[in-house]
């Protein structure tokens, strides 16, 4: 199922291509939503995500299930961003082209615990 959850924790489930819309809309300088699916048989998490940034531009972010298959872009096209929001809710194949992707799947790794002695009995 597909919901959307805003800033201001206003939450649709299965929201139409309008009600994204809306949402996107209403977005103020440093609020984002979320779209996510949930209970789709997949494990992980599936969501992708826009920040509206202070200097006018959108922060967009997806995670593809795991930690390591997240990634984050920025485009000044409010157009392109709310497409691309539309376009990952409707299961569109190449929602993410024309954009410049980066993972940043390192930032939300596991911190890595070293032993450094042995504990004392």
């Amino acid at each position: 199922m597909l919901i959307a959850t805003d800033s201001r924790g206003h939450v649709v489930e299965r929201p139409s291509g309008a009600a994204m819309d809306a949402m996107f809309a209403d977005l103020r300088q440093g609020e984002h939503m979320i779209l996510e699916r949930q209970g789709e048989e997949r494990d992980g998490d599936w969501y992708v995500q826009v920040l509206f940034r202070d200097d006018d531009t959108y922060q967009l972010e997806y995670r593809d299930g795991v930690p390591a298959e997240h990634y984050q872009t920025v485009t000044a096209s409010q157009e392109k961003a709310c497409q691309a929001l539309r376009d990952w809710g409707a299961g569109k194949p190449a929602w993410q082209d024309g954009f410049t992707w980066d993972n940043i799947g390192a930032m939300f790794a596991a911190p890595v615990v070293k032993a450094t002695e042995s504990p004392s009995l």
